[in-house]
């Protein structure tokens, strides 16, 4: 993503999400010194990005033209699995049959997972420079894979995080048009130690600290090119399927 690089710190990177995998991300982003402005935004972040409010957006895109620096890094680490409830994690969960779809559940995850990084790529994908290799990456799941679901259940995150994943195929055949050396793709974070995750971490699986994704994560975006662009990658650099 070139952020790693040796030269001095140079364009804007833009990280939506402030939660734990988000200010991560921000943070290494950061300590790597490859940018000359990490802008860390999301409904609680400064500058305020809404995702289910497209003015928020707009705004954020505003505000990274003013800073007067190429826009060269976005990633989109927002996401919607459960909650909001009196109980933690009891109003909207993952649903485990058909009989537990809830239509407003449902919309709300297609809001923040779909339709709003959907958003983002239509507000800050212009303010790419066409003259070099820029990034423009969403945190998808592997359970949003369609081959590679065997187990069922989830109806709401998988079918939201497919549609994100069609959401950048689809921008990233209309980027290479105009910015063919920039890239536009989905990655799978893995499970991280975050309230998202937290209900649903069971023992066995591959629970990693919020840095430790980040730097995992930005490692393999380094090593993508052109080429790559319009794919679904893992954290670890394979190829997953759609």
């Amino acid at each position: 993503m070139d952020g790693s690089n040796s030269g001095a710190p140079d364009g804007c990177a833009v990280v939506v999400g402030s939660g734990g995998l988000g200010r991560a991300l921000a943070a290494a982003l950061e300590a790597r010194g490859g940018h000359a402005r990490v802008m860390l935004t999301g409904r609680g972040g400064n500058p305020v990005c809404d995702l289910t409010d497209e003015h928020t957006v707009a705004a954020l895109a505003q505000q990274v033209w003013d800073t007067g620096l190429p826009l060269r890094t976005v990633i989109v680490a927002s996401g919607f699995l459960h909650g909001p409830g009196a109980q933690p994690y009891q109003a909207f969960a993952p649903e485990k049959t058909w009989r537990q779809l809830d239509p407003v559940h449902m919309a709300h995850a297609f809001a923040v997972n779909a339709v709003g990084p959907a958003l983002v790529a239509k507000h800050l994908l212009p303010l790419f420079p066409a003259s070099r290799r820029c990034v423009f990456a969403a945190l998808s799941a592997k359970v949003g894979s369609i081959g590679d679901n065997r187990t069922g259940g989830w109806y709401a995150y998988r079918a939201s995080k497919a549609a994100l994943n069609q959401i950048i195929r689809t921008a990233a055949i209309e980027l290479a048009r105009s910015r063919p050396l920039s890239l536009c793709v989905a990655i799978h974070p893995g499970t991280v130690e975050t309230p998202l995750s937290a209900p649903y971490a069971r023992t066995g699986l591959n629970v990693r600290p919020p840095d430790v994704a980040a730097a995992q994560i930005l490692e393999t975006l380094d090593r993508l090119h052109p080429e790559h662009s319009g794919r679904f990658w893992s954290y670890d650099g394979g190829e997953l399927p759609w």
